[in-house]
């Protein structure tokens, strides 16, 4: 069996950049190069080429995988022992099928050119579902004379795991091999070194020319206008039995699953087209993300690298969601309760009440070679959890829900004052408790992103600015549960352990000479004066003063953090700065937006806007499609924004910032409470003049809105209402 070779050069740059950070994700070849063509569906993705291929290369992420396993390493099909001629290929609007169309090319035998090219043409179409990918390969000449050709579909599969794929070096894999079954089928078995048997199932309909277990060939003969098709079905299970919908019903249930949640949320339309091509990007991959468990609706992080539940990523995703689909934050919720910490384990550092940071399901996860199975090392997740439960009764009032989850409302808040705050200062902190986790626990994880002026790296517990601030929040959201639910006396607690932490964190985190929150205080509660975008969440959680928020903002927009095209992660001028860096530079789609809403929060529109403006900007030059981070070398004249090169596209929390950007601009909220709808200083970024919001819902209310520019006033108009619901603008 074919192995993906380990990729030495991505092993020396990762040690190279201190890769004793162990989940150092090597580049050795960039995304960007081509833009690949990906498609989702539950546990399975996969990422072929514009010719719907999977080429693989050490370092290259092509392939299909599933439970975070690399069932398909290798596919291609060659036309008499040529690639095809590249016509088109898309992915269509809903993410749920792949289109790519080819032609033959000069066919030469001898010194006779027996087919020119472009007389067949090729169709391809791909899609996911239920732990399968489905192809039909489609053929029709166009010539006025039979051609006689045959098609090669070469395949290979390699069942690396994800980490070894992102450059993890292994001691032992298990053993593999693909044998050919009949004439219609073959087959690759790998027993992993966990026992689990892990299969590759091929079908092919009709049954091939020639078939064995790297290759299936097709000898067509096709009269003048003939057409033929051929699918091919590739089922990844832990199963040797074969099973499955046929081609056209799989398609029918793809299309309809998509159609349906598409339906659920609200449509937005605006007089902008480009505009209206990003938001339904955003829209439809957030749609492919979004998985189906048992606990409900869940969005996967991002793809290749992070398409597994992740808690911090998932409950920042539902906050983007939440005026637009409030059924996304009921599954995040459920699911993080249903697999929140309920004992102490120092390898995946689980800890009673803590909330999940990701989960695995792979061999290396299986075994332990990686803690990540259930893996608990994130300090933001639970205060982030208590946050979205508050956010999401707002918005839905849907107090059975909030019930249900309030005996893990309250374990989180016990972590948060003990397990979270072990020396008891009133600020929770992290410590890394095994070699095998992570360094850094917050949103930024990279093992070099905190640091002290000076440069040096934070030592001891550290405490982050940020999620001192989502704390305050999230017992300010507490306190409001525990009232609804009857429970006086603990919301009043609440409401002043909130208080004492604001006074506390001003005095602890102000910077009045750098005009900023530090980022953090290490070990020894020495903050670290570095201005970095991680201030401006505190202004999304509320804890900062409004004279400190203004000045905050005004550094945030300052040049040295704001590059044009959005504000970096690290201010130009700071000892770690490099704007090609992970963490120390660049610009995160996820964080502008939350940082805006921030702004909103205080009335500072206008820096809404320039955000908004960068970004729209920016993800014209990129697809359509913001991805995970780009670099964040300043604007120039001319040129687009500076791609880096493994960024995850499409990627949950990206695709939700043009969601959160909208909303911060009208300033718009929905008190379930009062059944409203409120624009507050609503504002319209310059490229917009109208929008229209359709089917935006509250409870079993329904309402159609108009939004139009008039100067610098924006108009809000009722188009239709369905039920008692209000709408009121707020100048």
């Amino acid at each position: 069996m074919e192995q993906s070779p380990l990729d030495s050069p991505a092993q020396a740059a990762a040690e190279h950049q201190g890769a004793s950070a162990p989940f150092y994700i090597a580049a050795t070849a960039s995304f960007q190069e081509a833009w690949p063509r990906t498609l989702k569906h539950g546990d399975t993705f996969a990422m072929f080429d514009a010719h719907g291929d999977i080429l693989n290369a050490a370092g290259n992420p092509a392939g299909i995988f599933h439970q975070d396993t690399r069932y398909l390493s290798g596919s291609y099909l060659l036309i008499e022992g040529h690639r095809p001629l590249l016509l088109s290929s898309r992915v269509h609007d809903d993410n749920a099928l792949l289109t790519v169309d080819l032609a033959n090319p000069d066919i030469v035998r001898g010194d006779e050119i027996v087919m020119s090219r472009e007389t067949l043409h090729f169709v391809r179409t791909k899609f996911l579902w239920e732990g399968s990918c489905y192809e039909r390969i489609a053929a029709e000449n166009f010539d006025r004379r039979a051609h006689e050709t045959r098609l090669l579909l070469w395949f290979a599969a390699d069942f690396a795991d994800l980490f070894e794929v992102r450059g993890m070096h292994r001691s032992g894999r298990g053993g593999c091999y693909g044998e050919r079954i009949g004439s219609d089928q073959a087959m690759f078995q790998y027993r992993g070194l966990d026992g689990v048997d892990r299969y590759t199932h091929l079908q092919f309909s009709p049954p091939p020319s020639m078939l064995d277990h790297h290759h299936a060939a097709f000898d067509l003969n096709l009269a003048a206008g003939e057409r033929w098709s051929a699918v091919v079905i590739s089922r990844f299970r832990n199963s040797a039995r074969i099973g499955g919908p046929r081609f056209v019903p799989a398609l029918r249930a793809a299309r309809r699953q998509s159609r349906f949640r598409a339906r659920e949320a609200a449509a937005i339309s605006t007089s902008n087209a480009v505009f209206n091509k990003v938001f339904c990007r955003s829209v439809s991959d957030l749609n492919m993300l979004i998985t189906e468990t048992p606990e409900g609706l869940y969005p996967y992080a991002g793809i290749p690298w992070f398409s597994t539940a992740f808690g911090r990523d998932g409950i920042i995703t539902a906050m983007q969601m939440l005026w637009l689909n409030p059924d996304v934050a009921k599954g995040v919720l459920r699911f993080l309760a249903a697999h929140q910490a309920t004992g102490y384990d120092e390898l995946s550092e689980a800890e009673p009440g803590k909330i999940l940071h990701e989960i695995r399901q792979g061999e290396m996860a299986e075994l332990g070679e990686v803690p990540f199975k259930h893996y608990y090392g994130s300090v933001d997740s639970t205060p982030l959890f208590v946050m979205l439960a508050g956010r999401y009764f707002d918005r839905t009032g849907d107090k059975s829900t909030i019930a249900h989850l309030w005996p893990h409302i309250e374990t989180a808040l016990n972590w948060i004052d003990n397990c979270g705050d072990p020396d008891g200062d009133g600020f929770i902190e992290y410590r890394q408790r095994t070699d095998k986790g992570l360094n850094n626990q917050g949103w930024k994880d990279s093992k070099d992103c905190i640091m002290h002026a000076d440069g040096r790296l934070a030592e001891g517990a550290i405490a982050l600015v940020e999620v001192q601030a989502y704390v305050f929040a999230a017992k300010r959201h507490a306190a409001k549960l525990a009232r609804q639910l009857g429970r006086k006396e603990h919301a009043e607690a609440l409401e002043r352990q909130a208080d004492s932490l604001r006074k506390r964190f001003e005095q602890a985190f102000w910077c009045e000479d750098l005009g900023t929150y530090a980022l953090a205080l290490d070990g020894e509660k020495h903050p670290c004066r570095v201005k970095s975008s991680n201030a401006g969440h505190a202004l999304f959680a509320g804890i900062a003063s409004p004279a400190r928020a203004r000045r905050v903002a005004t550094g945030l927009m300052r040049r040295e953090a704001f590059s044009g095209w959005g504000i970096r992660t690290l201010n130009e001028g700071e000892k770690r700065y490099n704007p090609m860096s992970y963490h120390n530079g660049s610009v995160w789609p996820h964080d502008n937006a939350i940082i805006a809403q921030g702004f909103a929060r205080y009335g500072l529109k206008e820096e809404v806007l320039r955000i908004f403006s960068g970004l729209f900007e920016a993800v014209q030059h990129m697809d359509m499609r913001l991805p995970e981070l780009f670099c964040g070398f300043r604007q120039r004249p001319s040129s687009g924004p500076t791609l880096y090169p493994v960024a995850c596209a499409p990627q949950a929390w990206a695709s939700g910032a043009p969601l959160m950007l909208l909303a911060a601009s009208l300033g718009l909220t929905i008190d379930c409470a009062r059944n409203e709808i409120r624009f507050e200083r609503p504002l319209l970024p310059p490229v917009i003049d109208d929008i229209a919001i359709r089917n935006l819902r509250i409870g079993h209310c329904t309402a159609d809105l108009s939004l139009q520019r008039h100067g610098r006033d924006v108009v809000v108009d009722v188009l239709k209402r369905a039920g008692d619901l209000r709408v009121v603008t707020i100048s």
